[in-house]
């Protein structure tokens, strides 16, 4: 048994889930600043592009997420199968689920990858009702990110893996490296030998001497693909030799028996997360359908600020939710459920304090944070608006996100699918529908709405989660 192992199944819960969750949820919020490096440099260039390129990341970033869910919520499914297996001293078996997972992965790739080469403009025009020059640039974007739809899909593919077999801290570090990477390849293909504020004065140098283009919003698509590309090699360099997995023991033919029980356990999961994602977007599609004109997207462009400042708050509780269905896993592969229980708990806990900081931070300096990618006043009004109304129900985001995380650790997939389709299908999108089409309220209706949905999610996984049915799922 390794010390990992040994610590997620034996040491004290409070310390060891924390000592496991810091750096996940830490790397799981790193994963979201290749997004608001994005939203920075963006923001940087001349006015007049400035803005209609941050409503089109603000939307392109939601519609590329729907793939990257559907591959995480795989990859969830394998690291739920992965360390219950794990727990359980079967390593033939953990290294046969790794190897039909990424099989199944990179075949997601391919399909999603064709999906936004081939219907870019239709899901950003068509689809979501991006208008004027947010259309334009939004299907261009959107195009590089999900054609790259591959660097994302095995990135959190394989740190699952790793998390799943007891690793978290490499994990997080390897994101800092390629958040680094982000950073640098984004100064120097979005502004490219051209001009650049000041604090990046060393970037159109290096462009020139490069032989770059300056590629303003395209650059920041291919800097964030490049840079993922980057992190995959030490990535499967550490599976590979540290954990034992995809060498030639552990490679074989598709097995369909195989894929058909990783889809099974794994599709509510991509369902569940694919359903939060669209729920965003029909947020997105309801203020630009109902709060924009052609020549003003101020909403447009203040609802994509706010958002990308929003998954931050979801990705961190996605972080604390994969040390949840870790210890969940394990501990019942070695016949724990209390244990196993006690862990989901104080995940939350300490995910719903993180909560709590950041929506005071929002709170506190939400104008200037707002401001700092868009200073033009109706994008600030807007953005401040939504902060100070939903800002109070990240800590509800937060725990439902941990407590159904844990549930699927069990295997118990299907109720958290039906608890999240419940909140956002009985309740949020009818509601928000009313709100904006049949009550004409003002925007600060709807953000109230969102609000609602999350204090919702709360109570209703606190709720299951205290009657512990999950546990009694049947053994993967």
């Amino acid at each position: 048994m390794s010390d990992g192992g040994r610590r997620i199944r034996e040491g004290v819960i409070p310390l060891e889930v924390a000592r496991f969750g810091a750096p996940l949820a830490l790397g799981m919020g790193l994963q979201v600043t290749f997004n608001l490096v994005d939203a920075y440099l963006i923001s940087r260039l001349p006015h007049e592009t400035a803005g209609p390129a941050l409503g089109a990341i603000g939307i392109c970033d939601q519609l590329a997420a729907l793939g990257t869910i559907v591959s995480y919520g795989l990859s969830v499914a394998t690291g739920a199968i992965v360390s219950r297996r794990h727990g359980a001293g079967d390593e033939p078996g953990v290294r046969h689920a790794a190897w039909q997972s990424l099989l199944l992965v990179l075949g997601l790739s391919l399909a999603f990858g064709l999906a936004g080469v081939l219907g870019s403009r239709f899901l950003v025009a068509d689809l979501v009702g991006a208008k004027g020059k947010v259309a334009e640039l939004g299907a261009h974007y959107l195009a590089v990110m999900l054609g790259g739809s591959f660097s994302i899909f095995l990135l959190l593919h394989l740190t699952t893996l790793q998390r799943a077999l007891g690793s978290s801290k490499t994990p997080a570090a390897l994101l800092v490296l390629a958040n680094v990477l982000n950073f640098v390849l984004a100064v120097l293909l979005i502004y490219g030998p051209g001009e650049a504020p000041a604090i990046f004065s060393w970037g159109p140098a290096v462009a020139s001497a490069l032989g770059l283009p300056r590629m303003e919003l395209m650059g920041a698509a291919w800097a964030t693909v490049l840079a993922r590309v980057v992190v995959l090699v030490p990535l499967w360099v550490i599976l590979t030799r540290r954990f034992g997995l995809f060498g030639k023991g552990g490679r074989g033919l598709v097995d369909r028996a195989a894929l058909v029980s990783l889809w099974r356990v794994g599709w509510p999961s991509s369902t569940q997360l694919v359903v939060r994602i669209a729920a965003m977007l029909v947020m997105h599609s309801l203020v630009a359908r109902a709060y924009t004109t052609a020549t003003d997207q101020s909403a447009t462009t203040a609802l994509g600020i706010v958002f990308r400042l929003e998954t931050m708050a979801l990705f961190v509780g996605l972080g604390w939710g994969s040390a949840a269905q870790t210890f969940v896993g394990q501990n019942l592969g070695a016949l724990a459920p209390e244990r196993a229980r006690n862990s989901g708990w104080f995940a939350a806990l300490y995910n719903a304090a993180m909560m709590s900081l950041l929506c005071a931070a929002y709170w506190a300096w939400g104008g200037r944070i707002v401001a700092f990618f868009d200073s033009d006043p109706r994008v600030v009004e807007i953005g401040v608006s939504y902060v100070a109304a939903v800002g109070y129900s990240y800590v509800g985001l937060g725990i439902g996100i941990v407590l159904g995380a844990a549930i699927q650790g069990a295997g118990a997939t299907k109720q958290s699918l039906s608890l999240d389709s419940v909140v956002v299908f009985a309740f949020q999108l009818p509601v928000a529908c009313v709100v904006v089409f049949g009550l004409g309220a003002p925007l600060e209706r709807l953000w109230q709405v969102i609000a609602w949905t999350y204090v919702a999610f709360a109570a209703v996984y606190v709720a299951s989660y205290r009657r512990g049915g999950f546990l009694r799922t049947a053994a993967l």
